[in-house]
C-alpha cells in the first residue's frame, strides 16, 4: 500500500468487521470472498479474547495471516487490534513474516496514558519501510468521558496525533465502551445520539477531530436477529445519523451489518453532480450558483470540503439516485 493512497484509504475502512483472532475460520471466509461488501476487517486480541486465551489467540491469528498471505487472494483492508504498548510491540514482532498484507492496527483506550509509547512504536515499524504500517487509535477510555477535563484531553491527544498524522488512519469512537461507563444501552429503535451524555462526548470528539482526522462513527450492536429486521432499519437511521454530524463509517459486529453500511456510505446523485461542479469551479468572478439540479445554493468558498468528501465517498461506494 502507497503513502499517496492514504487520502482514499481514510474513506475506504467502511464498515469494519470485527472478529475474534481465535476465529479458525475467517481465512477461508475471506479467501472465498464470503462476505458482502466487505472493505476492511479486524482481528481482535483485545476484549473479545479471554485473558487465558490470549496465546492461543495470537497463534491462532498468525495461521490465518499465513493462509491469506499464501492464497494470493484479493483481501480487504486488515488490521489487528491489541491491547496496549507492550502488547503491540510483541504482536509486531509476531507478524513480521505478514507485514505485506497488513494494513496497521487498532489501538483501544487510547488516550494520554499511552499516546506517546504508541506514537514511538507505530514511527519505528515505518522506518525504512515503503509500505506504511498505520494505527487506528480508539478513544474510548474514562479520560475522554469525564466531563471536567474531557475537552483539554481530546485537544491534547489531537495535538500528538497530529504529529504522526501521515500514520493516522482514522479517529475512532467506542459507543459501548462510553455507555457501559453510565449503564446505558440504546435499543433496537433507538439511537446512540438520543443518550445524552454520549452525544455530547461525541460531539466533542467530532469538534476537536473532525476537521484533521477522518472519525468512524460508534458500533451498532444489533443484527440479523428479527424478521421485520428492526435491526436494520435502526442502523441505517443511525447511519445517517452519523454522516450528518460528521461521523464516516461504522465498525460492525456481523457480516449482516456490512452491506447496510456500505450502502449508507453511498452518495446521492445531486450531491455528487454540485461536488464535481464545486471540485472543477470555473466561474471566475462568481463564488456562488444554484446546484445541478437548481434546487440549493453552492457556495465554492463554504463547500469545497464537503464536495472533497463526496466525492472520495462516491468514488469508493458509489452514486445512488436522489
Amino acid at each position: 500500500m502507497e503513502t499517496q493512497n492514504k487520502e482514499m484509504l481514510e474513506y475506504m475502512i467502511g464498515g469494519l468487521l470485527y472478529t475474534p483472532a481465535l476465529n479458525k475460520s475467517i481465512a477461508k471466509k475471506l479467501i472465498n470472498n464470503e462476505f458482502e461488501c466487505l472493505t476492511s476487517i479486524a482481528f481482535c486480541l483485545e476484549d473479545s479474547i479471554q485473558d487465558e486465551a490470549l496465546v492461543m489467540a495470537e497463534m491462532e491469528l498468525c495461521k490465518t495471516l499465513a493462509e491469506l498471505k499464501n492464497s494470493n487472494a484479493k483481501l480487504p483492508l486488515l488490521f489487528i487490534r491489541v491491547r496496549t504498548p507492550e502488547h503491540l510491540k510483541k504482536v509486531h514482532k509476531m507478524v513480521q513474516a505478514y507485514r505485506s498484507i497488513l494494513t496497521g492496527y487498532i489501538l483501544p483506550k487510547f488516550d494520554l496514558t499511552n499516546c506517546n509509547e504508541y506514537a514511538a512504536l507505530i514511527c519505528d515499524f515505518n522506518q525504512n519501510h515503503e509500505s506504511p504500517l498505520y494505527i487506528m487509535p480508539i478513544l474510548e477510555s474514562n479520560m475522554v468521558a469525564d466531563i471536567g477535563g474531557r475537552v483539554p484531553a481530546l485537544y491534547e491527544i489531537k495535538e500528538n496525533l497530529l504529529k504522526i498524522k501521515q500514520y493516522v488512519l482514522n479517529v475512532r469512537v467506542g459507543g459501548n465502551d462510553f455507555s457501559n461507563m453510565y449503564g446505558l444501552r440504546r435499543n433496537v429503535t433507538q439511537n446512540i445520539y438520543e443518550i445524552g451524555v454520549i452525544r455530547d462526548i461525541l460531539v466533542n470528539i467530532i469538534n476537536v477531530f473532525g476537521s484533521d482526522f477522518v472519525v468512524s462513527g460508534p458500533v451498532w450492536e444489533y443484527f440479523k436477529t428479527d424478521i421485520d429486521e428492526e435491526w436494520k432499519q435502526g442502523l441505517i437511521r443511525e447511519l445517517k445519523l452519523d454522516l450528518l454530524n460528521g461521523f464516516i463509517g461504522k465498525t460492525a459486529i456481523h457480516p449482516s451489518q456490512i452491506p447496510v453500511i456500505y450502502d449508507g456510505l453511498k452518495v446521492k446523485k445531486s450531491d455528487y453532480d454540485d461536488a464535481i461542479k464545486i471540485l472543477g469551479w470555473d466561474l471566475c468572478d462568481y463564488g456562488v450558483e444554484k446546484s445541478a439540479d437548481g434546487s440549493r445554493m453552492n457556495e465554492v468558498k463554504c463547500h469545497l470540503t464537503w464536495a472533497k468528501k463526496i466525492y472520495k465517498l462516491g468514488l469508493i461506494y458509489g452514486i445512488q439516485e436522489g
